[in-house]
């Protein structure tokens, strides 16, 4: 766990909500839906693939959206997101493991579990066809992605620099999200997509499916982390602050 820096008082508070968090009584098993065929099936129908977030709140926003998360989640769908992230974190982003489990058996795509994971045991909360691993905050991250897999879920292993990236494609990631956000001073910079995915050997890359997060708000966005070589991009405020479908369908049409 790579915590030597300073963080934001936000992700220490954060961070420390996760460490104390028990897991699951009973080891999962999950028959996840693919995330990869996903992002595929949006760009053959020409659609950008986006998966967008239920996000109530967090600690980059202002106040608290209290619309059903269900509602949201089928309006997002309806405006052609290829997948949906759904907070699970309860303190800070006014997520819950129920609310994910209402989305997943409302909708048929991929649902991302958005969620601080720093052990094992934290795997078996709750099914969802994806987990987010941060390799910032985790240990053994080789030793939590496998875990991951025998569970069935599929790991997003999230990064932020070029040595991040390097230990995620040592511990074997096939999913990679490059967050734009410093979750030490919480500055959002789409450079830092550019930069990171440049870093890439191509050797590796054909068999990566690679997402844009965070600072994604306009179309103009779309097309520049498009051509940096996304994937997907993984879309919150963008869309939450507003009407979801429109904003949904404003992204997905690029």
């Amino acid at each position: 766990m790579n915590t030597s820096d300073e963080l934001a008082p936000a992700v220490r508070s954060i961070l420390e909500a996760a460490e104390a968090r028990p897991g699951g009584e009973k080891r999962l098993s999950v028959d996840p839906r693919s995330l990869p065929a996903a992002v595929d099936e949006a760009g053959s129908d020409g659609r950008t693939p986006i998966i967008a977030e239920v996000k109530p709140t967090s600690p980059t926003t202002d106040g608290e959206r209290e619309d059903d998360p269900v509602e949201l989640a089928e309006a997002m769908v309806d405006g052609g997101a290829a997948a949906l992230s759904v907070l699970t974190e309860p303190e800070h982003f006014g997520g819950s493991p129920e609310t994910l489990r209402a989305v997943r058996e409302a909708v048929d795509v991929p649902i991302l579990r958005k969620d601080f994971i720093v052990r094992e045991a934290q795997l078996d909360t709750v099914e969802a066809d994806v987990v987010l691993l941060i390799v910032r905050f985790v240990d053994d991250l080789e030793g939590l992605l496998a875990a991951a897999r025998e569970r069935g879920f599929q790991a997003l292993v999230e990064v932020h620099t070029e040595a991040e990236l390097e230990e995620a494609l040592d511990a074997g990631a096939e999913l990679i999200g490059i967050n734009n956000r410093d979750l030490g001073k919480l500055e959002v910079d789409l450079g830092t997509f550019e930069r990171v995915a440049e870093a890439i050997p191509a050797d590796d890359r054909e068999s990566v499916t690679l997402i844009a997060e965070s600072g994604v708000a306009t179309r103009e966005d779309v097309t520049r982390m498009r051509k940096a070589g996304a994937d997907a991009l993984l879309v919150g405020s963008a869309i939450m602050d507003g009407p979801v479908r429109e904003n949904t369908e404003r992204l997905t049409n690029v």
